[in-house]
């Protein structure tokens, strides 16, 4: 019998239980990078979700972490959805921080569902939050940068459901939307160039956050595991560095 080689996976060990906090600040510490240096000593981070509660909690908790960058650090409540919310609270933003430079969207819903079960409303929700959300933030935000005229850099969280079809789960929305953000990024890119706005996207895998903390989710986790040849979702302290990667000044355009 003709055989071939198989590849062999990492034992399934499920995720690793840490706070994504404790080791953010090693990771981005940029001290000594001198490519770098003057950008991240004077750079300041806005945090916006419709969450406020667990919004604030992530700003106390990254104060204390980067307790020299005290006011450098603020967090917004925010509804994607409304465009007239969006210009509102970037233009506060601005007021206090200046020009943005740099938007990464990362708001995102999933709500799986059998094909025949989905409603309308609930396919038109994921669509409206994670593709026309994703849209209109960035929307607001290159009026800014073109006005600026120093470009700048957005890059938009897609998902790895925007390549593939995930297993066992069903949720057609969620990978029609993601695979929009997908080309949404390379229309994005090509047309904002001549301002000198980069335009980049990440797919993360399954990663350890809240969107698969679900209780529904737990029979699935093992299949996934299974899947995944590391053996393990992705913690959210490894996907910083690859973010930071995309966001570092001397990668601008010339």
């Amino acid at each position: 019998m003709l055989r071939v080689p198989v590849m062999k996976f990492c034992e399934p060990t499920g995720t690793i239980v840490a706070p994504p906090h404790q080791n953010a600040k090693a990771r981005f510490d940029l001290t000594g990078k001198n490519a770098i240096k003057d950008y991240s000593s004077t750079s300041k981070v806005a945090l916006l979700d419709i969450d406020e509660v667990e919004g604030n909690q992530a700003i106390a908790i990254l104060v204390e972490e980067f307790q020299d960058r005290t006011g450098s650090i603020i967090f917004r409540v925010l509804d994607v959805t409304y465009a007239e919310q969006i210009t509102s609270v970037t233009t506060k933003i601005s007021e206090i921080f200046g020009d943005v430079d740099i938007l990464a969207t990362f708001a995102g819903i999933v709500n799986s569902s059998r094909l025949v079960d989905y409603t309308p409303e609930n396919f038109r929700k994921v669509l409206d939050i994670n593709t026309k959300g994703t849209f209109l933030t960035a929307q607001v935000v290159v009026k800014d940068m073109i006005a600026h005229g120093r470009g700048g850099s957005i890059i938009l969280i897609a998902s790895m459901a925007g390549h593939i079809v995930n297993y066992p789960q069903t949720h057609v929305a969620y990978g029609t939307c993601k695979a929009a953000v997908l080309h949404m990024r390379r229309c994005m890119a090509v047309e904002l160039a001549v301002h000198r706005i980069r335009v980049n996207s990440i797919s993360p895998g399954y990663m350890d956050n809240r969107l698969n903390s679900s209780p529904d989710l737990q029979d699935v986790l093992p299949i996934w595991w299974e899947r995944t040849p590391m053996g393990r979702i992705g913690l959210r302290e490894e996907f910083g560095p690859v973010l930071l990667l995309y966001l570092l000044a001397k990668a601008a355009i010339p």
